[in-house]
């Protein structure tokens, strides 16, 4: 691994979201002026900690970095999850919709949104995650479990249709032992759980979600791993195949090709692959940083 810059330490802030609800926010500043600004949008149940590294690997290299929680997750948790009353849809609606606009108003210049798995589909859910030069998308899918190999079927649709309405039911929440690692709201467990049910994923439940990616027109480099359990080729080509207007850069890459044993759907963010594909996606924030002040 590059040892590089030395990695700037986060400015912490709290915003609120629509209905005031307070969202952890973490700034990592370069030394100098920052030749663009980057929102890494999270994964489901990812706290925002897990992008530090990376985050702080971007500042250090002249781009402003923003990281943040969703309502019920990270620094954004309440003291009880049973009490909180929360859809995917308001991660996407108030909590990514607060953070967008509170990015564009306070800094000018380029601005490139990163969205990992969820993260990515916020693009179909808000206008707001439009208001950007560029995405870099990283393993982002529509989930409908049909997207899946045959033989994860039967294990997904245990999930989707038993495990997450007993679990949220009985506990009030979905607990990190059902199997994702991480607890939900109840009501976030829910709603994901009728879009992978629904051969359209999100499509079938939001309107103007179809319409949202179709107007998408701005560059897009996305990555996907041929080892990746959370987003199979099938479910990411979904997604992307409804970005009609974008110019879209896809890298399918095998962990062989980037000299690792695994990568799946998180290895992207360990600093094994600093040299590699975080340093393609800063060469892809300068490109869009460079054309935008040409054009200007």
């Amino acid at each position: 691994m590059s040892s590089g810059p030395l990695h700037p330490s986060p400015q912490h802030a709290v915003i609120h979201a629509r209905v005031g609800f307070p969202l952890a926010v973490r700034v990592y500043s370069p030394p100098a002026d920052a030749r663009a600004t980057l929102l890494v949008h999270s994964a489901t149940a990812v706290p925002q900690g897990y992008y530090a590294r990376f985050a702080a690997y971007a500042a250090a290299r002249g781009v402003r970095t923003v990281t943040y929680d969703y309502r019920g997750v990270g620094g954004s948790r309440p003291a009880s999850l049973r009490a909180l009353d929360a859809r995917m849809r308001d991660w996407a609606e108030l909590d990514a919709v607060a953070i967008a606009t509170w990015v564009s108003e306070r800094w000018e210049g380029p601005r490139v949104a990163l969205g990992h798995s969820f993260g990515g589909q916020l693009l179909g859910l808000i206008d707001e995650a439009s208001d950007v030069d560029a995405v870099v998308l990283v393993a982002a899918q529509l989930g409908y479990l049909g997207h899946w190999p045959a033989r994860e079927r039967p294990r997904l649709k245990l999930m989707w249709y038993g495990l997450v309405p007993a679990l949220t039911g009985t506990v009030g929440f979905f607990p990190a032992w059902g199997g994702l690692g991480e607890e939900l709201p109840a009501g976030v467990a829910r709603e994901w759980a009728k879009w992978c049910r629904s051969p359209g994923y999100y499509l079938d439940h939001v309107p103007g979600a179809r319409a949202r990616l179709a107007s998408f027109d701005r560059p897009v480099l996305a990555f996907s791993f041929d080892d990746d359990d959370f987003g199979p080729r099938p479910a990411v080509d979904a997604l992307l195949r409804e970005l009609e207007g974008a110019s879209i850069d896809h890298r399918h890459l095998t962990p062989a090709a980037l000299g690792q044993k695994r990568v799946g759907h998180f290895g992207f963010f360990r600093p094994a692959l600093e040299d590699s594909l975080w340093a393609e996606v800063l060469r892809f924030i300068e490109s869009i940083a460079s054309a935008r002040s040409a054009a200007a």
